[in-house]
């Protein structure tokens, strides 16, 4: 079953409870990374919420809110890019091909976790501690909704083109999105062909939402 990262974002809020994990509650760790990842993450999530919970939105007009944030806050060229590097690496994605997987993948993402956003509109999201690695900083959290197991999730936040964060990965419960998500997509086109795999994105965007 192809399901898709990112969201980076929107992925967190339709992925099912998981245990916790142990590295989240590990001890602060003295690299605290970048001051600006965790009050980036901490209003996104909750101007995520607030466009979940406002009723008087229509659906269309949530997803038009949730798309803007999408395009604004995550990553999606470069998240993109590793999504089909080893396809690319061995020669088997066209300059014409990458520009049509970029161009259809941001509403893929949207159509395949928006109608699903709704059963978390309960939930929240809590930041733990912070972490520096590199040239990224992980902001790790604790996602809450009533009746279920908390969800542990790490937001890789890197400081985006126009200086402001940007979430570059998601790991969640100990799984790295990306990775997963590459891995189907490769063996997806290894078995169908790279055309087929941007066929798929395409007619799923035609497809009308719930």
């Amino acid at each position: 079953v192809m399901q898709l990262i990112f969201a980076a974002f929107f992925s967190l809020f339709a992925l099912a409870a998981a245990p916790l994990q142990a590295q989240v509650a590990a001890p602060t760790a003295a690299n605290a990374g970048d001051p600006a990842a965790r009050p980036f993450i901490e209003t996104l999530t909750a101007d995520a919420f607030a466009i979940l919970r406002d009723k008087s939105l229509s659906k269309a007009e949530s997803r038009s809110r949730f798309r803007a944030m999408l395009q604004a806050n995550v990553a999606l060229a470069d998240i993109g890019d590793r999504l089909i590097a080893r396809l690319r690496r061995e020669g088997k994605v066209s300059p014409a091909q990458y520009q049509a997987w970029q161009a259809a993948l941001p509403e893929f993402i949207l159509n395949a976790y928006a109608s699903r956003l709704y059963d978390y509109d309960k939930a929240s999201v809590k930041v733990i501690r912070t972490v520096g690695r590199g040239p990224f900083t992980e902001v790790y959290t604790r996602v809450t909704r009533p009746g279920e197991q908390p969800v542990d999730a790490i937001w890789q936040v890197k400081q985006g083109a126009k200086g402001a964060p940007v979430v570059n990965n998601l790991i969640v419960s100990g799984v790295n999105l990306t990775l997963t998500q590459e891995a189907d997509f490769y063996s997806y086109a290894q078995k169908n062909g790279v055309d087929a795999l941007i066929a798929f994105v395409k007619t799923s965007n035609e497809r009308k939402p719930a």
